[in-house]
């Protein structure tokens, strides 16, 4: 046995443990073959920087699962891996080099790519760092990238097969451009918000000078790409101009007016400008009507030769120019400020702008329909909370097609080459023999396309024969935040469905968004996060763990509270003092905990049984429902409230008794019991349950690997659970009683316990030695038939009534004395608030709220002079 610290140092207990559990390869898969697989892959951090409290509370709950799993003699697979998160990664590295005064262009697409795998090379080492730190039981040898060999050769299976059954197609079609990073997005990656604007309108005129048509437009600068305006088909204000020409104004192109269902004849003039390079709707209508597509904008969102003088120009410094010259010209009829929802880019911040570019897409709706068919089988992926699954169904009933294309350098290359004498496109596994008449396309894939496959590329797949594939896929539980349902849950569904036939997890459990202390989102804009290192740090990892398990319900947002961090370590502080107890007094040949004999129990022995078997069976029923709070709160209560305040308590009138026999069987009731609890513990708190468990008597190298705490029928005792609770509410009454009259536990006092059952006569009687040790009685009554002093203290608790005579442990004289100045100090106050309240001047003129406090004030001093009176007569009646 180890000697313990007096005091929980989390620094010193989790020093070094993370690798003696390396080295010792205790988190690998056990191999044994009989046993049932049970796999979690965790979601690919990126590797643009370190991980935040989000990710924290993703890797508690799967550590947690993993361990849980591990004990209960799964055999456990817990994946670890990295994502490359192509955009993101590629901003980084960019803006590094900037304040180096570089540029990727000036450097090669060869150099800039080892700069990036520089970064992370750097990052990905950090994060590992924070993974040891926060305990995480993952097999390394198993670790994946999704840049690596194995992962590479998926995407690229995964690529072809959709090309070649017609689900990925290159075509132009409008797409979200960033201009910063000069790349394209998928819907998901904009995010929406409100920015001032305004509604330009301008003056078309007609072909033939009849007049003009008044234009409203958000976006001025795209008017260089309008090649028609329309109004809506039917419309009784414009059936004689449909078919006429008009002039675009600074340009002097001619373009006609059109009818199409597009055009909302109820919104504005009801008179469209349509620019089908830069609006999707006018996209299509552009194809419903042959027209031409302009665009007018470069790739870094300047204007380009399209847009005559301005060209060159910044997009938002050619729409303020472009204003001033309609004005000029008499173009312009008004400017009308508005606020709307504008796209920006989720990496660089900057405005999107919708625009023309030929891109490779995913056709979705097939992919999708496979997805809404499965979740009506038995084999669909269950969300925990349930209420989410109609967060993908809602998703993949209104999907889009994909843009899965990238106008970066880093990331998977798209496999499709180009022929530079014929121009035929080529798609495949492998580059073209004959590579030197064809050039591979440049743009790299959208990351989420080779995250979308992280489930079972990183089990070995496309090899299906792949030992790890067979035994581990499907995998069991994804965990990760609920506002990534779109970007990421999605996807790895409905490529799981089409490329193995089978769903990529069993269940998805979600958890919500770490705020901070005022509900905030954490952001580097408001400077709020919080570094969980920093919290291990203080608190130690465990501490965090259990915050994190225990903060809220999942799927909804928990505040980053320092105070139950606190809490936390407070608890943990309890249990190392409890075990800190029971390891002392524990004799130096004791042996590892074993079955005790129930036949030789006393009540609180067989409560405590009973309790534990309650815990066990609950815990282990919540952890399997994901309910982690509920289960923290079964812990918690038995171990702070039954076993260290109860338990421990009662145990020690044994203990230091004379009874050696009595001793031996509470030691090895202690024993057990802590054992038990640290391994139920240890899932959540691996740490200090890990350095307790191995300075006691055990066996196993590791608790790790011992077994988790199973229920016992021989421990089942709901007769011992009544009377103990009847006991233990005698006593905390009696307690209770002590305190409010001032009497120490070291002095002896009468008690009276008037029983409403005669029956529970025979708890005291039984437990006589607890009775004197924990009420200390001078004169103990204990009948159904008592007469209740006329001056006593009472308490009712269930089955009972207890009433403690003050006649021996008050001075009737005295008492009366002090009863008699508090009744002349409340008579006073009485009069003077009645001397207030009967001014009229005060109650005339001062606040509503300050008269009614009065009031109030009033009201309670009458209450307390009549309860002072009503002791100061049953004091007069008592002598």
């Amino acid at each position: 046995m180890t000697d313990l610290a007096p005091k929980y140092n989390p620094n010193e207990v989790e020093k070094g443990r993370y690798q003696e559990w390396l080295d010792e390869d205790l988190f690998k898969p056990s191999g044994d073959k009989k046993a049932h697989p049970y796999s979690i892959v965790i979601p690919p951090p990126n590797v643009t920087g370190k991980l935040h409290l989000g990710h924290a509370w993703d890797t508690a709950i799967q550590d947690t699962l993993i361990r849980f799993k591990r004990m209960e003699g799964y055999d456990t697979l817990y994946l670890p891996g990295m994502d490359h998160a192509g955009i993101a990664t590629q901003a980084k590295v960019e803006a590094k080099l900037r304040k180096q005064g570089k540029d990727r262009h000036q450097m090669g697409r060869e150099a800039f790519v080892k700069q990036v795998w520089d970064w992370k090379d750097e990052y990905a080492n950090i994060i590992k760092g924070q993974w040891a730190k926060m305990g995480l039981s993952l097999d390394y040898s198993r670790e994946r990238f999704t840049l690596d060999k194995g992962l590479s050769k998926a995407v690229r299976k995964v690529f072809v097969q959709l090309y070649n059954e017609g689900l990925i197609y290159r075509g132009e079609y409008i797409i979200n451009w960033d201009p910063e990073l000069q790349t394209a997005l998928s819907d998901i990656e904009v995010i929406h918000k409100d920015d001032k604007g305004a509604f330009y309108h301008i003056k078309y005129p007609f072909v033939d000078g009849s007049g003009f048509v008044e234009i409203a437009t958000t976006r001025p600068e795209t008017m260089f790409g309008d090649t028609a305006v329309a109004v809506a088909p039917g419309d009784e204000r414009y059936k004689d101009i449909v078919g006429k020409e008009l002039v675009l104004p600074l340009v002097g192109r001619h373009i006609p007016i059109i009818e199409d269902q597009h055009v909302d004849p109820e919104f504005g003039t009801g008179l469209v400008k349509i620019t089908p390079a830069h609006d999707p709707n006018d996209f299509q209508v552009g194809n419903r009507h042959n027209l031409e597509r302009i665009n007018v904008m470069n790739d870094d969102g300047t204007m380009n030769e399209e847009a005559g003088k301005y060209a060159g120009m910044d997009r938002f410094e050619a729409r303020e120019a472009l204003v001033k010259d309609l004005k000029k010209e008499g173009y312009l009829i008004k400017v009308e400020p508005i606020v709307h929802s504008v796209g920006h880019s989720e990496r660089s911040g900057v405005q999107v702008e919708p625009r023309l570019s030929k891109q490779w897409f995913v056709k979705m709706k097939p992919l999708a329909e496979e997805v809404l068919k499965n979740q009506k089988t038995d084999g669909k992926v269950n969300f925990v909370p349930e209420r989410f699954e109609g967060t993908l169904n809602h998703w993949m009933e209104d999907v889009h097609d994909w843009v899965i294309s990238r106008q970066l350098w880093w990331g998977h290359r798209i496999p499709a080459w180009y022929n530079k004498k014929t121009g035929e496109t080529y798609v495949g596994e492998e580059a073209p023999k004959d590579i030197e008449n064809w050039e591979q396309d440049p743009d790299v894939l959208d990351t989420w396309f080779s995250s979308a496959l992280w489930p079972f590329s990183t089990l070995g797949w496309p090899d299906t024969d792949n030992p790890d594939f067979k035994r581990y896929f499907p995998t069991n539980t994804l965990v990760t935040g609920y506002d990534i349902i779109f970007f990421w849950v999605s996807r790895m569904i409905f490529q799981g469905l089409h490329f193995t036939k089978k769903r990529p997890f069993k269940d998805v459990v979600l958890h919500g968004l770490m705020r901070d202390e005022q509900g905030r989102k954490m952001s580097k804009s408001l400077g709020n996060g919080v570094d969980p290192m920093d919290v291990v740090d203080k608190y130690g990892a465990d501490a965090l763990r259990w915050f994190l398990l225990n903060g809220t319900a999942l799927g909804q947002d928990t505040r980053y509270d320092p105070k139950k961090l606190a809490a936390a370590w407070n608890f943990i502080n309890k249990i190392w003092n409890a075990s800190r107890f029971v390891i002392m007094n524990l004799p130096e040949d004791a042996k590892p905990a074993h079955m005790p004999d129930t036949t030789k129990f006393d009540l609180a022995d067989s409560w405590i049984f009973d309790r534990l078997n309650h815990t066990v069976s609950e815990v282990t029923r919540l952890f399997d429902e994901y309910k982690f709070g509920e289960a923290g709160r079964e812990l918690y209560n038995f171990i702070w409230n039954d076993f260290c305040d109860w338990y421990i308590e009662i145990s020690k009138v044994a203990l230091n008794g004379d009874d050696e026999e009595l001793k031996a069987r509470k030691q090895e009731n202690l024993i057990w019991i802590l054992d038990q609890i640290l391994r139920l513990m240890h899932p959540i708190m691996p740490f200090v349950t890990e350095k307790l468990w191995l300075s006691m008597p055990h066996e196993g190298k590791s608790i790790m690997t011992a077994k988790y705490p199973e229920t016992h029928a021989e421990f089942e005792n709901k007769q011992a659970d009544s009377d103990m609770a009847f006991l233990i509410e005698v006593i905390k009454a009696v307690r209770n009683i002590r305190m409010e009259v001032n009497a120490p536990m070291s002095s002896q006092i009468d008690i009276m316990i008037q029983l409403d059952d005669e029956a529970n006569k025979h708890i005291l009687d039984d437990n006589a030695e607890y009775v004197e040790n924990f009420l200390h009685p001078k004169d103990l009554q204990v009948a159904a038939d008592i007469e209740a002093p006329k001056l006593a203290k009472t308490a009712v608790i269930p089955g009972a009534q207890i009433f403690v005579p003050l006649t021996e442990l008050v001075n009737v004289d005295d008492e009366l004395k002090k009863m008699e100045k508090e009744e002349k100090r409340l008579e006073e106050e009485v009069q003077r608030a009645e001397k207030k309240l009967a001014n009229q001047g005060f109650v005339a003129h001062a606040p509503e709220a300050v008269v009614n406090k009065e009031k109030e004030k009033k009201a309670d001093y009458e209450s307390q002079l009549a309860g002072v009176r009503e002791r100061m007569k049953e004091l007069k009646e008592s002598k």
